[in-house]
């Protein structure tokens, strides 16, 4: 066997069972909210800026619209976002946050802290803003 096609030598097989065992963290936090990750994400692009294009989140989020529409619909469902056609230029859709949307931001204001806690055995502060960095270069590495 050829030592480069070891799963255990890989980088990517790493990156990968880190990000689903983080997203597996975030289920008992996120469950009792109503959420997935996903659409958890996605709340956050919206509560850093309320009032973006479909367009706008995909490129924020790094994601197509085929993967976002299906999250927004199942937000809209819920109460949290509404979508709108923007009055500009109506092939553009708007989203927005409801009343509701935006006080799931108080409802969430603790996850982030519950996580650096169940991290926190795994690294230090240092080793998650070097961690943070190295994901960052990779992300824009391999962005087209």
């Amino acid at each position: 066997m050829y030592p480069q096609l070891k799963l255990d030598n890989q980088l990517c097989y790493r990156l990968y069972t880190a990000s689903r065992l983080v997203t597996q963290a975030y289920r008992p936090l996120l469950e009792p909210l109503g959420l997935t990750y996903a659409q958890y994400m996605l709340l956050m692009v919206l509560w850093e800026r309320d009032r973006q294009s479909v367009s706008e989140i995909c490129e924020h989020m790094r994601l197509a619209s085929s993967t976002v529409t299906p999250l927004l619909q199942r937000l809209e469902q819920s109460g949290l976002v509404v979508r709108q056609r923007d009055t500009v230029d109506a092939r553009q859709t708007l989203v927005c946050l409801t009343k509701q949307g935006q006080q799931m931001e108080e409802r969430c204001r603790e996850v982030p802290s519950c996580m650096v806690a169940r991290l926190s055995a795994a690294t230090d502060e240092a080793g998650a803003r070097n961690l943070m960095q190295a994901l960052d270069n990779i992300i824009n590495t391999l962005t087209p």
